[in-house]
């Protein structure tokens, strides 16, 4: 039997909803035949593209391949039964009256992140869907991106023993704009605060799940941000003041007393493995890892260093690490497979858990962020 599922996908027009979302996850699982649940059922997502402009959706559309309806007419296709799961990718501060709007209509929600610009419209949206009880979640997904995956085997193997920090860089240089062959790779919303921006709002909510599910629940915080860059220019080519923070460093104290530093730039140049990169160190082995490799060291080939600085190195530091190779199957887009897990949650009732509530939990870690830097000390992280 194939069940079909009707997707709202809203607010996908721009860079990400249109190649993660839409293009690499729902179009792939269609192109594909749907998920395979069993012999006898087959999920097969039925997607509509709704948002403002027809001609922006109708463009979005043909990027996928794909003979897609479209809608401007939000409120109709709500009330159309076809759809039973709502998704939103469009602007943070406009999430809220979206989401409102598809709960009450009886829709599944599943949001990008950040799914509100405070904590207390995060919770709302969280408390309103439970309410309702229509299943909800929110993309957390670089879970299952294959560095991270690897690290995990790891992990759950006991390789590291007792893990007792992790630390982790990201970021590349975005260019300002200030010079036409090299035009920003990001939008000049990202860099207003008046207009949602800033590298803590956006970068924490991916910290806290990445923490919280890899080495412990976040307990404190101390963070301190940066306007690097104080003037950019947008899109039409006007200069512009940067007024949210481009740089953010925080400390975080774990369950357990793991401790990490996280350096989250949008003004650095890259020379290290990939765009992040974490090193988790135990007593009994240590770990680096990106977006897709993960290498080890245990604590039987760890080398001796001795400190001389009149000296050339005598070590080959990174000639002592192995690499965890790729699963024997290889492994699907990271939006794609938290994707399924979704739908198989809406059609079957499997297990997800990562829901709104586990998303106002980077929300809420974001408004931490934020207030430690104004106030110059560490938060304690409260349950929510």
């Amino acid at each position: 039997m194939i069940q079909k599922i009707g997707i709202i996908m809203n607010g996908v027009t721009g860079r990400m909803g249109t190649n993660q979302h839409l293009i690499r996850s729902i179009a792939a699982i269609i192109r594909e035949g749907g998920i395979r649940v069993s012999d006898d059922l087959i999920i097969l997502p039925d997607p509509i593209l709704t948002g403002r402009n027809e001609a922006k959706l109708r463009e979005t559309a043909a990027k996928s391949g794909l003979d897609l309806p479209v809608s401007t007419d939000l409120d109709a296709v709500l009330a159309d039964p076809a759809w039973q799961v709502f998704f939103d990718a469009s602007l943070t501060q406009l999430r809220g009256g979206f989401v409102e709007r598809a709960v009450a209509a009886g829709k599944a929600i599943y949001c990008e992140k950040p799914t509100a610009s405070g904590l207390p419209e995060a919770l709302r949206l969280a408390r309103l869907a439970e309410a309702a009880g229509v299943k909800n979640g929110a993309v957390q997904d670089k879970l299952w991106l294959p560095g991270i995956l690897k690290f995990l085997t790891l992990r759950d193997s006991g390789f590291f023993g007792r893990i007792l920090s992790a630390r982790g860089e990201f970021g590349y240089w975005v260019f300002t704009g200030e010079d036409p062959a090299q035009p920003p790779q990001r939008p000049s919303w990202n860099y207003r605060q008046e207009d949602g921006g800033g590298i803590m709002t956006d970068m924490f909510c991916h910290w806290r799940y990445l923490l919280d599910n890899l080495f412990g629940a976040v307990r404190r915080v101390s963070a301190v941000g940066a306007t690097h860059l104080p003037q950019r220019v947008d899109e039409n080519g006007n200069a512009y003041a940067a007024t949210a923070d481009d740089a953010a460093y925080g400390t975080f104290e774990l369950e357990g007393g793991v401790l990490c530093q996280l350096n989250s730039s949008w003004c650095v140049r890259v020379r290290r493995d990939d765009l992040v990169t974490f090193q988790v160190d135990g007593t009994e082995g240590s770990a680096v890892f990106g977006l897709r490799k993960c290498y080890f060291q245990s604590r039987t080939e760890t080398p001796r260093p001795v400190w001389n600085p009149d000296i050339e190195q005598p070590i080959d530091y990174l000639a002592g690490w192995r690499e965890v190779p790729d699963a024997a199957g290889g492994y699907e887009n990271a939006f794609r497979a938290q994707w399924e897990l979704f739908l198989r949650h809406v059609a079957c009732g499997s297990p997800f858990r990562w829901n709104l509530r586990e998303a106002a939990k980077g929300v809420q870690l974001a408004e931490l962020g934020l207030q430690s830097w104004r106030e110059g000390r560490w938060l304690e992280v409260g349950g929510i």
